[in-house]
């Protein structure tokens, strides 16, 4: 196909104007059709998704590579992301050339089109990653600053490391869930201001607006990722829930830090974008004062333009956006982050994914979760029928969903979406 800028591509699949999934998207994800239990690996094209897996049997993805890895016969991305950042590039793209409007391999055969593109709403998405280690960063300067005004003051807000170092702890891969899960109120230990420990479901739910990134190929046991090579093994990003009891948290993270305040569910969206496709939407980040040491010096440009939103929709549907924030705001950028996190010779694998921490910007509307929109819960937030929230109740539905904006096109996430029942009864 002979070369475009990337804004005029178009599909022949028609794409409504503010959809999240235009040709310069094509994010990956996993899904089963509805009836089936085999999972797929496809790409996002407007209200469609095309099937990587059937395209792949019918030849429509060809070269020694595919030949070679048959990186869409299997079901995750693990495979694919594996091969690393050249192989990506050369299979995104033939997706992109067979999806265009001057292409008539798929365009002018209905036959084909039938068999390898499906509508939205008949799948049903996926985990799209076989999820090996999951790690949450703290990495958005104003959350870190409010948290601590909150509960050490403003002349100790932030930790005397913070401003070296992106801090981080290892959550809990095994309850990472799709959008769309549903996640129980958790239970643990509560402490009251003013007496002993007791043992119940968390009254203090909250959610945390974070995005994160997936690891593409990962680094032997005893070396480290340089900053300046990081990006090369970072495959693609989505966006991240938290979830976090806030109640459970508090008691419990002194010393070693959070635990079950945080490992009882963590959503994300189903669709993998690409560093590829985001790259038009890199930026530079805040001003880093002190510069931070040599290893953690990033070679700039990787605050990423991605307009964040989160509605909080009740029982009844009623429903308000809480949040309205943007990715750049975060302090630590993702390749600083993979730096930090290998150089004590720490190893990384194909589909680990690192959190960035709460995304919070410079206003109120723009802090990224309800300890902060709320304060603690000394500022209810009111739905438009006049209901009240402090932190989340049951039944509650939490929606995150974000956007980069390109000339004439977006380049979305889809949603990072759940709604929370009641805590179980104790067997």
């Amino acid at each position: 196909m002979p070369d475009k800028p990337l804004a005029e591509r178009s599909s022949f699949v028609e794409v409504e104007k503010d959809s999240h999934f235009p040709i310069q998207n094509l994010p990956y994800g996993v899904f089963r059709r509805l009836g089936d239990s085999e999972r797929h690996i496809g790409v996002a094209i407007g209200d469609y998704v095309f099937d990587c897996s059937l395209a792949e049997q019918s030849d429509l993805l060809a070269g020694d590579l595919v030949k070679a890895t048959s990186p869409f016969q299997t079901h995750s991305l693990n495979r694919f992301m594996s091969l690393g950042k050249n192989r990506w590039a050369e299979i995104r793209a033939q997706l992109m050339d067979l999806l265009d409007s001057a292409n008539p391999t798929l365009r002018d055969d209905a036959t084909l089109q039938e068999k390898v593109l499906v509508p939205q709403d008949e799948v049903t998405m996926e985990l799209p990653v076989e999820i090996g280690d999951y790690t949450d960063f703290y990495s958005s300067r104003e959350h870190a600053t409010n948290v601590g005004t909150m509960f050490r003051g403003k002349e100790n807000a932030l930790q005397p490391n913070w401003l070296h170092l992106p801090v981080g702890y290892h959550g809990r891969a095994s309850s990472v869930v799709v959008s769309g899960t549903d996640i129980v109120r958790p239970r643990g230990q509560l402490k009251p201001d003013d007496g002993p420990p007791t043992y119940g479901p968390s009254r203090l739910l909250d959610y945390e607006l974070e995005m994160g990134f997936f690891v593409g190929t990962g680094n032997p046991l005893g070396t480290q990722i340089p900053v300046a090579r990081a990006s090369d093994h970072i495959f693609g990003m989505v966006i991240i829930n938290d979830w976090s009891a806030r109640d459970i948290q508090k008691w419990e993270y002194v010393p070693l830090g959070p635990f079950l305040g945080k490992s009882f569910g963590t959503t994300i969206s189903p669709w993998v974008v690409t560093l590829e496709a985001l790259e038009p939407f890199r930026r530079e980040g805040p001003v880093q004062d002190p510069v931070p040491l040599p290893y953690l010096q990033s070679p700039g440009r990787y605050a990423y333009d991605v307009d964040l939103e989160v509605t909080l929709q009740a029982a009844d549907g009623q429903s308000m956006v809480v949040t309205r924030s943007n990715s750049r705001y975060l302090y630590w950028d993702i390749v600083q982050q993979l730096a930090h996190h290998t150089v004590n010779g720490c190893n990384t694998r194909p589909g680990d994914l690192m959190g960035s921490g709460t995304i919070s910007g410079p206003t109120e509307e723009s802090f990224g979760s309800l300890l902060e929109r709320t304060w603690r819960g000394s500022k209810p937030l009111t739905l438009s029928d006049g209901q009240t929230r402090t932190f989340i109740q049951d039944g509650d539905s939490v929606i995150m969903t974000g956007w980069a904006r390109g000339e004439g096109y977006r380049i979305g996430f889809g949603k990072a979406e759940g709604k929370v029942l009641p805590a179980a009864t104790d067997e």
